[in-house]
């Protein structure tokens, strides 16, 4: 449906694609966004509202969705839909394979350590510390792997160097 290409400059980006694209609900929501403009209810008919809700929320962490008010019928709530932004991909960036490596296993590993991790991560963030470089030197792993984590958990995200919780609101 667009012609926009998804030029990635930072190997973190990909985490939200591998997300998507590993996961076959995902993949679906998001072939569906290519073609249309679709709300959360529309493509509730094909994977469950909380499946759906995630999805959109990795996604728009990608920014690989945009989204508008659908104009409502006289009488109803406007209501926002959404729609793949890209449909097309360019890589260009260097990493260490042992960035890329970690990005990898972050986007599709079932891991209960990175729930461990993360879950550590989140204390941090609550107890004030935001910095990427300092949550990344307290737990021994490079600031690439804690980005990555950002972008597969919904509930967090990166700003400039630090790290915030998102409202689990949309």
């Amino acid at each position: 449906m667009t012609g926009h290409i998804k030029i990635l400059n930072d190997p973190v980006e990909l985490v939200p694609l591998l997300i998507t694209f590993n996961n076959a609900d995902y993949k679906k929501i998001y072939e569906l966004l290519n073609k249309a403009w679709l709300t959360e209810d529309d493509l509730g008919v094909y994977a469950g509202i909380s499946t759906v809700a995630e999805c959109l929320s990795i996604l728009k962490k990608g920014n690989l969705i945009e989204e508008q008010w659908r104009m409502p019928k006289p009488g109803e709530k406007p209501t926002k839909e959404y729609r793949a932004t890209y449909s097309k991909f360019r890589a260009s960036f260097q990493c260490s394979m042992g960035d890329i490596g970690d990005l990898l296993h972050i986007a599709v590993s079932n891991d209960e350590g990175l729930r461990t991790i993360v879950d550590s991560v989140e204390q941090e963030i609550v107890a004030g510390t935001t910095s990427i470089g300092d949550i990344s030197r307290k737990y021994g792993v490079s600031p690439t792997f804690i980005k990555g984590l950002a972008k597969r958990i919904p509930g967090l995200d990166v700003k400039g160097q630090g790290m915030v919780l998102l409202d689990r609101l949309h």
